[in-house]
């Protein structure tokens, strides 16, 4: 097999470069993509190119680097999926509209592709240099695979945490305005800037992006440890990531046993990087055990029930307080508790029962939430400039 070299770099780097200006182009067409077939037909013209760009590795570098890659691209592809679903999450939690999802998502390609080449720099390197981490990036891969097969529900906690309006840790850096401004990701308000909940989104993005990246990358490694095969594959699994979101839901639906499947694909990575001073799999083997893997998946989930059936979560009730919110004043313009103690506050939260204002939980006292456990008055709201947000402590219910 042999090493790219400067013209497979370049040619690479010009196919990027064009790849994207469609992608914006197309971005730029607003409603194109919404629908799920439309969705369907692009995701299939990204996998097409993908696959035309492995058969010219093939050509120029040999058909043991051609396999090399189709294996690693695979692999990420059928990994990014699961990405795709906590991307669902952060946008539902953080109230970004589908007309905006395609926006964040873009700028979240944009900088993977910067993080990913960083990370696959560091990550050859150090298993060239230390070559034992190939053991802890195995378990890395199986804690990973842990975690797929619990969904949603392993990640849910971060997510929320993350997007957040009232509480996320990105209001310790720049404050955090509730409402959407148009396609803004920065709002200035009476002269300050505010983070909007488009750029919370994206923010939640890049860093899900970093938490998959630790764990796709070293699965890549384990199939090739050639940098332009490691970093073409991850590259051309990420374009046409905005398409394959307009299909994840459709996917998870019609092949419920998906996740299952994703699992046991970083479970053999896992396997094939501890083993690999021990038993080689050659990537013929390799790639017909990854397909015979998402094979299974699709069956299963074509001819079994669905596990999820009659175990599904209820939806979200509607705050049932509303009944409670009285006309009152706020109490004062800083937060009481926090000046007895002569702490400092970031955002002030009023009671809607009684008007008590408390600082949020992104300042450490978090004295509105004290209020409601001290007094059970369940509705409260900004009194920030320019915000009229109002939560629901009891149902977790923003309206």
């Amino acid at each position: 097999m042999r090493e790219a070299g400067w013209l497979e770099w370049s040619s690479f780097g010009v196919l990027v470069a064009a790849l994207l200006v469609v992608d914006i182009a197309y971005a730029s067409r607003g409603e194109r993509g919404r629908s799920v077939r439309k969705a369907w037909i692009w995701s299939g013209l990204w996998i097409g190119v993908a696959l035309a760009f492995g058969a010219w590795i093939a050509v120029r570098l040999g058909s043991d680097a051609g396999l090399a890659y189709l294996t690693a691209y695979v692999l990420e592809k059928s990994l990014s999926i699961d990405n795709l679903a906590v991307f669902a999450v952060v946008f539902a939690q953080t109230g970004v509209p589908p007309a905006l999802q395609s926006r964040a998502l873009l700028w979240g390609v944009l900088g993977a592709l910067v993080m990913r080449a960083l990370l696959i720099a560091v990550g050859i390197y150090v298993l060239e240099r230390f070559h034992w981490l190939v053991y802890p990036f195995g378990a890395l891969l199986a804690y990973a695979a842990i975690q797929t097969i619990r969904g949603e529900a392993g990640r849910r906690p971060w997510v929320e945490s993350t997007c957040a309006l009232c509480s996320s840790w990105i209001s310790r850096f720049i404050p955090i305005v509730p409402q959407l401004h148009g396609n803004r990701f920065i709002a200035k308000i009476e002269g300050k800037r505010f983070a909007t909940p488009l750029l919370v989104a994206l923010i939640a993005i890049e860093s899900a992006d970093l938490v998959f990246a630790v764990d796709s990358i070293p699965a890549v490694l384990a199939v090739t440890r050639d940098p332009f095969l490691v970093y073409s594959s991850n590259i051309f699994a990420l374009l046409g990531l905005r398409a394959l979101y307009g299909v994840i839901g459709d996917l998870f639906t019609r092949f419920w046993y998906l996740r299952l499947g994703l699992a046991a694909l970083l479970g053999f990575v896992a396997l094939k990087l501890v083993l690999s001073d021990v038993v080689h799999i050659p990537s013929t083997l390799s790639l017909a055990i990854i397909v015979t893997i998402l094979a299974v998946a699709g069956l299963a989930s074509r001819f079994m029930p669905s596990p999820a059936r009659g175990t599904r979560r209820p939806a979200a009730s509607a705050c049932s307080h509303l009944d409670q919110i009285k006309v009152v004043e706020p109490s004062g313009h800083a937060c009481l508790d926090c000046v007895a103690v002569g702490d400092t506050w970031t955002h002030l939260r009023m009671c809607m029962t009684c008007g008590h204002v408390g600082c949020c939980d992104d300042s450490k006292n978090k004295h509105a939430t004290a209020h409601f456990h001290g007094t059970g008055h369940p509705v409260i709201r900004s009194i920030e400039p320019g915000e009229t947000w109002r939560w629901c402590y009891v149902d977790r219910v923003d309206f």
